[in-house]
């Protein structure tokens, strides 16, 4: 067998599903087994499934890897054996579930579309090592390239387990709160605002009083405006994106009040 399945609850409908190649299949579910993921995995809220790259490669000692045309450093994942690797984990899957191949050189997650993500089936991650996969077999699969940061690690499995698990804390019952991650940083375009619990006092360092006001108009307030700063502070980037959504927003309310 060159895949195995996370036992779970038999579940009336189909959950969200993410379906792993890698040469590590060990790495699963790694960290993934803990906290929300883990007891939402055991639950059957969402279903892993692993495929092991590695039985697909050629020769005796299924080879995975060649040297690059062209000459240069490291090796190069062959195309023949990412095709049969695919074509077997994707046996069965729904045709619209998301293929992801995670590169560095790929479109930034973020969470726009972590949420889309969570709204469909599922996702297909092919986790690279070594220089990466051969352009054919990304082009003929039509996997999309997503990266998870400006910088490099020594395969894409890490990688998939953030994709994952940004993924699953948005799934229906993982959350006691289902409300508790509108107010999470990115949700409106913002960084979040800061926290604090208790003790009021800690060190001198006291809690802003008006968040012991009880005024929730003004603590809704105070929260916004430093989520404001914050961002404009620490990401200016996302302060610029969000200050055009503002106005878009401010137009669009604009032309319903004119018909």
């Amino acid at each position: 067998m060159t895949e195995k399945m996370q036992n779970q609850p038999m579940q009336p409908s189909q959950p969200w599903m993410a379906s792993v190649l890698t040469l590590f299949p060990d790495m699963f579910p790694g960290p993934l087994a803990q906290s929300l993921a883990g007891k939402a995995l055991a639950a059957g809220l969402w279903s892993l499934h692993v495929t092991d790259i590695r039985p697909f490669g050629v020769g005796v000692h299924n080879k995975v890897d060649d040297p690059p045309f062209g000459g240069g450093p490291g090796m190069v994942m062959r195309p023949d054996v990412m095709a049969a690797a695919l074509a077997s984990a994707s046996d069965g899957l729904p045709k619209d579930m998301a293929k992801i191949y995670l590169s560095p050189r790929g479109k930034r997650l973020d969470q726009p579309l972590v949420k889309e993500l969570a709204a469909g089936p599922g996702v297909l991650l092919v986790c690279g090592r070594y220089e990466g996969l051969d352009q054919r077999v990304i082009d003929a699969a039509g996997l999309t390239e997503i990266s998870i940061g400006d910088y490099v690690l020594s395969g894409g499995e890490m990688a998939a387990q953030v994709l994952i698990d940004a993924v699953v804390r948005l799934l229906d019952g993982v959350m006691g709160n289902p409300m508790a991650h509108q107010q999470d940083s990115f949700e409106n375009g913002l960084l979040e605002h800061p926290l604090y619990t208790h003790p009021r006092d800690w060190g001198g360092n006291v809690v802003p009083e008006i968040l012991l006001s009880g005024d929730h108009g003004r603590i809704a307030k105070w929260r916004q405006e430093a989520a404001m700063a914050l961002t404009q502070k620490r990401r200016p980037d996302l302060w610029e994106e969000w200050l055009k959504s503002e106005a878009k927003e401010d137009q669009s309310k604009g032309k319903k009040l004119t018909k």
